[in-house]
């Protein structure tokens, strides 16, 4: 990026948008245009009076923003937000016990006018089985407003306060332990906009990162409890956008066409990790750091700390998938902090020459996992078909095997050998089971060609997971069929010796 000495009203002015891109058209819900006003000191916007009867805030969930605020006078503006403790999936066939703001994770999305007088009211629902309140980084006082809204299930509490600065803060629960409730899914992000608003944009979106704990390892099936002793040590099960690994892939993907702008409000509720937050594909023209009104420029990936946020923006120029991760990238492949932006329209190839690698790169992440947790439900049920397994497997195999033995199981000559109608694949059921969940180093000899690689142990998958992928890869491309369940790779793994970390 080209260094540059930016004065605090040139800042000002591009967090403004003073002087928009005439060539970039607003949506309908992002019309409200810049008036060149700047953002008030914390003293001026905390004199302001609010003007009018009061209203309610408008609210929505993750990743809808709610529309510009249009208005030129501060107003009394009334928030109203229910606790809710529900079960939902965080991954294909595993379920979750989320404490969350509005019912889902991240909470509820505000959206307020600088200088607005703000009349919070928090609701635990009288099925909830825990007490909670709300720190809200936007607040000027002590806890944030955790001290007036601790309020016990079946009851409401209400505060007001003044939304004397401008940015894009956190909330989040605050009830001890604050760190279980936090790693339940209790945060989302409220933007408090200076008087002349936002330049406008194509689509704003809202995206939260967080940190979950499981008894259960990665992908294992059924009900998870949380593990207070993994969220001691940081040791992350899950690491996630807007609360699911399915919350932002395949039919549920950002939408944007090529030419337009997108802004993203990108928050981090933790409750321990710092993200390095990056979109593949593409650099983002601007970035308010860490939320408030400093504008850099150019920048490829920005840290983000737990309890932080960032806005980010951008234009796509040329079609395809682009991938939002966080960049410790074992936390996007591994523990599922992938998100996708789908942008359509025409090539440009004085851009991008333009090549789609979704199913590839992107694996079993790029579908919709349908067929995953509907194993998951048959196996807890007793009823697991072959047909169920294949389904699930073929899936599987997409994230986790396509690579290196190709969609069509015949391998890459020489290196990765083939899967299709292999001698030693088919042998010996036992000691592919122990091939998958150990590892095998070459060379190693099949129909009859020699190949030489590494198959890393794939310590990443659970028992019922390694079973689906081999009765797949059984079951295709002519193979003479044949069924692994998980008993037997629960047995194989049990029984072999195995690599450190391969232990899964």
């Amino acid at each position: 990026m080209t260094s540059r000495t930016l004065t605090l009203p040139l800042v000002l002015s591009l967090l403004l948008g003073c002087a928009p891109d005439p060539a970039v058209s607003a949506s309908p819900t992002t019309t409200v245009a810049s008036t060149g006003l700047t953002p008030l000191s914390s003293t001026e916007a905390a004199k302001l009076v609010a003007v009018g009867d009061p209203i309610n805030a408008v609210l929505t969930q993750a990743p809808n923003v709610p529309p510009p605020i249009t208005r030129t006078e501060p107003a009394r503006l009334q928030v109203n937000l229910e606790v809710k403790e529900v079960v939902k999936p965080i991954s294909d066939g595993v379920d979750y016990v989320f404490w969350t703001y509005g019912g889902d994770v991240p909470g509820s999305f505000m959206r307020v006018r600088q200088g607005d007088t703000v009349e919070f009211h928090l609701n635990n629902h009288p099925d909830n089985k825990m007490p909670h309140n709300i720190d809200l980084h936007a607040v000027t006082g002590p806890g944030g407003g955790a001290a007036s809204t601790f309020t016990a299930p079946g009851y409401s509490s209400q505060f007001t306060f003044k939304a004397a600065n401008a940015g894009l803060y956190v909330y989040h629960c605050a009830t001890a332990p604050v760190g279980m409730h936090i790693a339940n899914g209790m945060y989302g992000l409220i933007l408090v906009e200076p008087p002349g608003g936002l330049a406008p944009v194509d689509h704003e979106y809202y995206v939260m990162q967080g940190d979950f704990y499981t008894v259960g390892k990665y992908r294992e099936k059924g009900l998870q409890p949380f593990d207070m002793q993994k969220a001691i040590e940081e040791n992350a099960t899950y690491v996630l956008f807007n609360g699911s690994e399915g919350a932002l892939v395949g039919d549920n993907a950002l939408t944007a066409k090529v030419g337009e702008t997108v802004r993203l409000y990108i928050g981090n509720g933790g409750p321990n990790l710092v993200s390095s937050f990056h979109l593949i594909g593409e650099i983002f023209d601007k970035v308010y750091t860490e939320g408030g009104t400093r504008v850099q420029e150019n920048v490829q990936t920005t840290l983000i700390p737990s309890g932080g946020s960032a806005i980010v923006e951008f234009t796509v120029e040329v079609p395809g998938t682009y991938i939002l991760v966080d960049h410790s990238i074992f936390r996007a492949f591994n523990k599922g902090a992938i998100a996708m932006l789908k942008v359509e329209g025409p090539e440009n190839v004085a851009v991008y020459s333009g090549k789609e690698v979704d199913a590839v790169y992107l694996a079993d992440k790029a579908g919709t996992g349908a067929a995953v947790a509907d194993a998951a439900t048959a196996t807890a049920s007793g009823t697991l078909s072959k047909e169920g397994q294949v389904k699930a497997g073929e899936a599987l195999f997409a994230g986790t095997c396509s690579t290196c033995h190709q969609a069509d199981g015949k391998g890459l000559e020489g290196v990765f050998p083939p899967l299709a109608g292999s001698d030693y694949l088919l042998a010996d059921k036992q000691r592919a089971i122990g091939v998958v969940i150990n590892g095998l180093n070459g060379p190693v000899t099949v129909n009859g060609k020699d190949y030489t690689s590494v198959m890393p142990p794939m310590s990443q998958l659970n028992a019922d997971e390694v079973a689906n992928i081999l009765t797949y890869v059984l079951n295709a491309w002519g193979n003479d069929g044949g069924v692994v369940s998980a008993a037997e790779v629960t047995s194989v793994r049990a029984s072999t010796p195995r690599p450190a970390g391969a232990a899964h």
